[in-house]
């Protein structure tokens, strides 16, 4: 599963929605949970964040990578590609 965090504050969040939409487009196999970090207060599991926006990548529960900031498309998938594994 891939954990997007963003906020409605963050103008690097806007940008990668429109790369996160794409990449789903093409990993339609891989569950995705969008968290908002102002408005999701019962995921607090994730609220110690430096930077946004944040994609987490788990694997049974447990966080196994984090991609942090503003992406190109090629990064994130590169950064997926290398977590199916």
């Amino acid at each position: 599963m891939i954990i997007e965090i963003s906020a409605i504050w963050c103008n690097s969040c806007l940008v990668m929605k429109k790369v996160w939409k794409s990449v789903k487009e093409e990993y339609q196999n891989i569950k995705w949970k969008s968290l908002d970090l102002d408005f999701d207060e019962a995921e607090s599991k994730y609220q110690n964040l430096e930077k946004l926006p944040v994609l987490i990548f788990e694997k049974n529960g447990k966080e196994v990578s984090r991609l942090v900031g503003e992406k190109k498309k090629e990064e994130v998938i590169k950064w997926i590609e290398q977590n199916l594994v």
